[in-house]
């Protein structure tokens, strides 16, 4: 008998397509929410949609207020806080990329009122999750928050956007593949409770970027259109989880650690996807998505396993796959593989961590470094 009850807080309407940045306000409308809205947002976001939203607020005769930040802080949080209090705002609508919308999320769960998501570049999934991630000095918080009420994504709009962002995006992704891995594994080993719902769904949502990856090309909307369908699965299956764990892994781990030591090198799905392609490796390729996948994720086990299947999506879509590309030394790349398991409590195929040797053996093996 199941005693445990469980909430899962998904978005009401996702609305995705050529132009439904200029449905905004119908949304609102449909979702029923009255009162003065605040806009958060960032410098060239604001520019490309939030002002043109705004234009349409007005004149459906609403007056937002604005908020722009310039980076994720919790000072940034703060803020958006404060002027919604004064301001007397009834709901947020977060308008550009990860920055934006993640203060804007956060903000609204403190406030306790509702936040429309409007993403204005494919880099993550934390457009539609209920996680919202900060950095605070040397280190980065992935925070629980509530899922936005709606999601507008503009293909127009994402195509736009500059193509490392979106390949960030796809790379973010296609590392869920290594997440479940380790989901899986720390299930098994320490009983940590999972989803095999949210576990399938991460899965096919790699496998959507996996089988797709040469479509994914520069300014257009059809690969816009995919990456948009990917990251809202993934934020779903995070939401369904009421965890990261659907989408972060060893992989992010590693990312969070380069972020310590080599901060602002590179995007972070570009990390992620470099640190997939060593803890694939690491996993064997042993697993149930080698096996059962439709895909292109079909190798036998060992050195020859899924690691490489990742390695070359990455490198189909421009994602970098080495510490070269990344532009981060060899040596940082063995620093963080050795000590990034102490980052937070959540069990890997790192385990208690690795030794500097085993770490050079996996990222030269995997060509990340020479």
């Amino acid at each position: 008998m199941f005693e445990k009850s469980t909430w899962i807080r998904l978005p009401r309407n996702v609305v995705v397509g050529h132009g439904v940045i200029d449905q905004v306000v119908d949304v609102i409308d449909d979702l029923h929410l009255q009162g003065r809205p605040l806009f958060v947002t960032s410098p060239t976001p604001r520019e490309v949609a939030a002002d043109p939203i705004a234009a349409d607020f007005e004149a459906a005769g609403i007056d937002p207020a604005v908020v722009t930040i310039e980076k994720a802080t919790f000072d940034a949080v703060e803020r958006v806080i404060e002027t919604a209090e004064a301001e007397e705002i009834s709901y947020l609508v977060g308008i550009g990329g990860g920055k934006a919308i993640d203060i804007a999320k956060m903000a609204s769960h403190h406030l306790d009122m509702g936040f429309l998501s409007v993403p204005t570049a494919a880099s993550h999934d934390g457009v539609i999750s209920n996680r919202g991630s900060v950095p605070d000095g040397d280190t980065r918080h992935s925070v629980a928050a509530e899922p936005p009420l709606a999601v507008v994504a503009d293909t127009e709009v994402l195509a736009r956007a500059p193509w490392e962002l979106t390949t960030a995006g796809c790379a973010d992704i296609i590392s869920n593949y290594t997440a479940v891995m380790d989901w899986r594994l720390a299930n098994r080993l320490k009983s940590v409770e999972y989803s095999e719902y949210a576990a399938a769904l991460s899965e096919m949502t790699a496998e959507i970027l996996v089988d797709n990856a040469d479509l994914v090309r520069p300014g257009l909307e059809e690969s816009a259109w995919i990456v948009s369908k990917a990251l809202m699965s993934s934020g779903v299956a995070m939401s369904i989880a009421d965890s990261s764990r659907p989408a972060s892994g060893a992989e992010h781990l590693f990312s969070h650690q380069l972020d310590r030591l080599a901060p602002g090198a590179a995007l972070h799905g570009h990390q992620v996807g470099v640190g997939s392609i060593m803890t694939a490796y690491l996993h064997g390729g042993s697993t149930s998505v080698a096996s059962r996948s439709s895909g292109r994720l079909r190798r036998s086990v060992g050195e020859d396993g899924i690691w490489r299947d990742i390695r070359d999506a990455l490198a189909s879509i421009d994602a970098p796959t080495t510490a070269d590309e990344l532009g981060i030394d060899d040596e940082t790349v063995i620093e963080s593989l050795t000590t990034c398991h102490a980052i937070r409590d959540r069990y890997t195929i790192l385990g208690d961590g690795m030794d500097e040797r085993a770490a050079r053996e996996v990222a030269t093996k995997t060509g990340v470094i020479d």
